[in-house]
């Protein structure tokens, strides 16, 4: 069963980050616009067992994903099940339209310009994301796939580097935790009462 070990830090100073992941030699790969579309399911309440099932749209490309219950207190690291979609052959409105068929429910879009590259690390090959998300501004993401049996070591590599880079603490909510949370401060229930 393979999982993503990723840990993320909300970015103040871009410029300094950019000199520093040149530094250490990043390969950068791609930029591109990510809109997510975020689902909940019918029977099951995501938000509370920690899991995710979104539809991504990217430079053509789309992709199901099922990411599954965070496994430690201080990375990202859960199960990812990441399937490639044909927009050739089922544009992502019939996607959308199944789910809803199923029961899902949309939940918020989340659309990102992203900067994807590569860094070694400690022997590792680490995909690193420079983020801009839209109403929530710049974050780092550091990613390592890794098996069961290496986990441990694979948290500790991605800690290393976002120390290395002047991280201490990071980011667990997802962007779509974050969005809503800011939404919901912008816009607080309305409670009547007399």
């Amino acid at each position: 069963m393979g999982y993503e070990v990723e840990v993320k830090y909300p970015v103040t100073d871009a410029a300094c980050l950019q000199a520093a992941l040149e530094k250490l030699g990043v390969q950068w790969t791609e930029r591109v616009v990510e809109q997510d579309i975020y689902f909940q399911h019918p029977c099951r309440d995501f938000a509370s067992t920690d899991e995710a099932l979104r539809l991504r749209e990217a430079g053509g490309k789309a992709f199901l994903t099922y990411k599954g219950r965070k496994t430690d207190s201080v990375t990202k690291t859960r199960q990812e099940i990441d399937l490639p979609l044909d927009l050739a052959a089922t544009p992502i409105s019939l996607w959308v339209r199944l789910l809803a068929e199923l029961g899902f429910r949309q939940v918020a879009p989340v659309v990102k310009t992203r900067c994807r590259g590569f860094v070694v690390w400690e022997g590792k090959r680490i995909q690193v994301c420079v983020d801009d998300v839209a109403e929530l501004g710049c974050f780092l993401e550091l990613e390592l796939p890794a098996e069961e049996e290496n986990l441990a070591e694979a948290r500790e590599v991605v800690l290393s580097l976002g120390r290395h880079l002047g991280f201490d603490r990071s980011e667990r909510r997802s962007y779509l935790e974050l969005l809503l949370e800011k939404r919901s401060e912008k816009f607080p229930p309305v409670i009547s009462g007399g």
